[in-house]
């Protein structure tokens, strides 16, 4: 026999050992979770032998699962096609003529946990398959994984993020069997719902992000959810981000100026920064003409201040440092351009107090002064009003002068004219029973004559009518009377005559 005979034989045997070795097998994952109240899904393939091939056929194809142990009557609690009284409530989602026995069961609880075993039956195929699978119900469901991530690479528990590099956070969890499918959930983010055409077993989350330092000691969570029929059920897994960054002074550092300069500085890092403060670009310590004091806020805080005396201030800048291992940072004070707070008598609220309360009172003044003016125009209109006027007709009475006339009766031209001035209203004073008042009367030489007081003559000025009204219960007959008397006088002077009323 040659070389090339024996090969042909040898290859010729693997084939039929390949053939006649094709024996019953089955598989199926070794444990499985289920959340009670869920669903639970069994993966599961299945081989037969060859000569039972033509036996498995889609219509006669029935699936069958037991419940620790393989008798009929004690431990089945599946039938694909006669679904008994205390079996369970599911079915074979996959195709047993291609093998594939993948099942599903609903509205699992505590007494589905046990180990399961499948049997295969289609015409005169019928075997029971040995290996088996665990299912084990729970309450609440499996928490998230929360993985670190820095410039893609992954990192352990415990390692810093410097601030700047980009940072993604991962979450995922394995998905149990439930309807709607579970969804994870960010602290921060909205919700990412399991796609059900993805096919994941695992659900997976990624939180994107640059880390800056208000990140520092920040917690993220991530939350998934299974919302079930009567309940909702969660469970989470959180990481504290850690981030490294520079000093960073906060814009509030000032000065403030008494008796001496008080000047603070505050400055936040990871790790914590040192300050120093700087004058006239030397730096300083504590001596007899300045001191400085420290305080920490946190672990990454910290609050420096300086106390200058006055021989210090003409220095036109103070500066303060803070420096770690990650970078430095400075603040520059201008002392010449502080704001002193004085205590004591302050000059300019005093004075601004003064205009205030004199504003207040010519406010007051003015309004008193036109209250006044008011009731003095009511008291005027109440009383007696004084009118003159030439005669223009001949209905009222006349009043002449008896030195305008000629010892005939006629009228001397050469006379001096009367002027009544017609003084404003508000000049002319009311006439009461307690006034006393003073009227100008000239007179001329001569008398008057009955023809004078009854004609008036063609001369012009010849006859003044005088009206004096006085309070409303008085007459005009008792005025002309009192006018008679004060042009009976027989002087050219000037005469002031009492007219009492």
């Amino acid at each position: 026999m040659d070389i090339w005979t024996a090969e042909k034989i040898i290859l010729l045997g693997f084939l039929l050992k390949g053939v006649c070795c094709r024996d019953f097998s089955i598989s199926l994952p070794q444990n499985i979770q289920a959340l009670s109240g869920s669903c639970v899904t069994i993966k599961c393939r299945f081989e037969i032998q060859e000569q039972y091939d033509k036996n498995l056929t889609e219509s006669a194809a029935i699936g069958l699962w037991f419940k620790d142990g393989d008798k009929m009557n004690d431990h089945l609690v599946f039938h694909s096609t006669d679904p008994q009284p205390n079996c369970f409530n599911g079915k074979i989602t996959g195709n047993l003529h291609e093998k594939n026995c993948t099942t599903i069961f609903y509205n699992v609880s505590s007494k589905h946990t046990g180990r399961y075993y499948f049997r295969i039956e289609s015409g005169d195929l019928k075997y029971f398959y040995t290996m088996n699978t665990s299912i084990n119900v729970t309450d609440s469901p499996p928490k998230p994984t929360v993985q670190l991530y820095v410039e893609q690479k992954e990192v352990q528990d415990q390692e810093e993020v410097l601030e700047g590099r980009s940072v993604s956070l991962r979450c995922s969890a394995e998905t149990l069997c439930s309807s709607p499918p579970p969804t994870l959930t960010w602290s921060s983010t909205p919700r990412i719902p399991l796609s059900e055409s993805s096919g994941l077993e695992e659900l997976i989350s990624d939180l994107n992000f640059t880390a800056t330092h208000r990140q520092h000691r920040v917690t993220f969570t991530c939350t998934i959810t299974y919302q079930l029929q009567d309940e909702t059920k969660t469970a989470q897994d959180s990481i504290t981000l850690h981030v490294q960054y520079a000093p960073k002074i906060s814009p509030s550092s000032s000065c403030t100026r008494t008796d001496v300069t008080v000047c603070f500085c505050e400055a936040d890092g990871n790790p914590s920064p040192e300050l120093e403060w700087h004058l006239s670009g030397h730096s300083v310590t504590n001596s007899s003409n300045m001191f400085i004091s420290e305080e920490r806020l946190s672990s990454t805080g910290l609050r420096s201040s300086i106390t200058l005396h006055q021989s210090f201030t003409h220095t036109s800048t103070l500066q303060c440092v803070s420096n770690n291992t990650h970078g430095t940072a400075s603040h520059q004070f201008n002392l010449l351009h502080s704001t002193p707070q004085v205590s004591g008598f302050h000059h300019f609220s005093f004075l601004l107090g003064v205009a205030g309360g004199a504003s207040v009172m010519m406010i007051i003044c003015g309004i008193l002064l036109i209250c006044a003016r008011r009731e003095s125009n009511t008291r005027r209109d109440d009383g007696t009003e004084l009118i003159l006027a030439h005669r223009e007709d001949e209905s009222g009475p006349d009043c002449a002068n008896n030195a305008m006339l000629s010892p005939t009766g006629s009228v001397t031209q050469n006379h001096e004219e009367l002027h009544y001035t017609q003084p404003e209203s508000e000049e002319i004073r009311g006439i009461s029973s307690l006034t006393t008042d003073y009227a100008v009367v000239q007179h001329y030489p001569g008398g008057v004559s009955e023809a004078e007081s009854s004609t008036g003559g063609d001369q012009p000025n010849s006859s003044i009518a005088a009206v004096v009204m006085s309070e409303k219960n008085q007459t005009v007959q008792e005025q002309e009377a009192k006018m008679g008397e004060v042009f009976s006088q027989q002087s050219e002077d000037t005469t002031y005559e009492n007219i009492n009323i």
